[in-house]
């Protein structure tokens, strides 16, 4: 791709950013991480009234230990990870004084902007699938390769996990889409790249508190972290799709508003670093 700032020459720039490679280098290694702790942590299993978890269940093959891996890494861990890529992008550049030379260019500000979300996009997504393909084949080495064990009971046959598998991390890239946006907004609000990851990532704590408030009622579905994990439903026997349909349908929504804001922004904006 011809011009300033061709998309391989940013990610390239990006890829050999120390947060990069940080980033990677600790996705890869939590699933070791975990594979340690059960092995020398003992069974465990902490089944009540004849329940289990995916924690029970983690043990029973790679592709449950794949899913346990992702299940406990939803909720905060994949979400500084997005918020990284994507509120760093920006704000760094400004806080490096190195914004203004690349718009000195002669290049449209809206595609200096899409050009970073490309590839911020890009580096999240392949860090959201780093983490259960790794678990995959961490857990496959050491746990061996079964069939998936329910929680709730019952089998499915590993030939027909793969599909679920498919439909649980796709669903979990486009939960993420709406930290992304937010992350990538606050980039462009400000000079100061920890602001942006963490304005992003207190978004998903102060939703995930007022989720816990049963008394909010039905206002709880318009937050951005209600369905966060709806993923699970895809480990019924028969899939249940009311809550990736709307988890899904709410994330996209609040990502298409926050960055054609973030876009507006940067349009207007006065860039002096």
């Amino acid at each position: 791709m011809s011009g300033p700032l061709p998309l391989r020459v940013e990610a390239v720039r990006q890829f050999r950013r120390r947060r990069t490679l940080v980033t990677f280098g600790l996705l890869l290694l939590l699933p070791w991480i975990l594979v340690l702790a059960f092995q020398f942590g003992g069974d465990g299993g902490d089944e009540t009234d004849g329940r289990m978890s995916l924690a029970d269940v983690a043990t029973t093959g790679g592709l449950n230990f794949a899913l346990f891996s992702l299940f406990v890494s939803t909720g905060f861990l994949l979400v500084v990870t997005v918020a990284l890529f994507c509120g760093d992008t920006v704000a760094s550049e400004a806080g490096w004084s190195s914004l203004r030379y690349l718009l000195a260019a002669p290049v449209p500000r809206d595609r200096l902007l899409r050009q970073k979300l490309v590839v911020a996009l890009g580096y999240a997504a392949a860090a959201v699938l780093t983490l259960p393909l790794m678990s995959l084949l961490a857990g496959t080495l050491v746990f061996g390769w079964s069939d998936i064990t329910l929680p709730t009971g019952g089998t499915f046959p590993a030939s027909a996990a793969f599909e679920r598998m498919a439909i649980i991390v796709g669903y979990s890239l486009v939960a993420q889409l709406v930290v992304a946006a937010l992350a990538f907004l606050l980039s462009v609000l400000t000079d100061s790249p920890l602001g942006a990851v963490g304005g992003a990532v207190g978004l998903v704590i102060v939703s995930n508190m007022l989720d816990a408030v049963t008394a909010l009622g039905d206002w709880r579905d318009l937050l951005p972290t209600r369905f966060s994990y709806a993923w699970m439903d895809a480990l019924q026997p028969d899939i249940s799709w009311n809550g990736m349909i709307q988890g899904a349908a709410l994330s996209i929504s609040y990502a298409v508003v926050l960055f054609a804001l973030a876009f507006r922004r940067f349009r207007a904006k006065d860039v002096t670093s």
